[in-house]
């Protein structure tokens, strides 16, 4: 490729050109991208991975799964807590009659 002069260009000239390198440098960019995110998921799926086992991680990951519960109520077996998040008010209350939150594991 011939190198170009652009001391000698013309204001309008070199505008244009920036666009052009502008647009290059885009479409470079992305062009990379999309050919190093093809590689990671070739080598994933090549070590018997699925992308979500790789990437999935913090609360989104956690998101929608269901937690058994650790306590319950004795006298209503259907309230019960998973030990995660405010505690239930059966619970605060039982404790501050001098129970121990051990006497409600499941």
């Amino acid at each position: 490729m011939r190198p170009i002069n652009v001391d000698k260009m013309a204001l309008k000239d070199l505008i244009d050109l920036e666009l052009k390198v502008k647009k290059a440098i885009v479409t470079a960019r992305e062009r990379e991208r999309l050919q190093i995110k093809s590689q990671v998921e070739e080598l994933i799926e090549e070590a018997g991975f699925s992308i979500d086992e790789i990437f999935a991680r913090g609360r989104g990951a956690m998101k929608g799964r269901t937690v058994a519960p650790k306590y319950a109520n004795p006298d209503d077996k259907s309230e019960t807590w998973t030990g995660r998040g405010r505690m239930p008010k059966w619970l605060v209350a039982k404790l501050k009659k001098g129970a121990k939150i051990e006497q409600f594991a499941i």
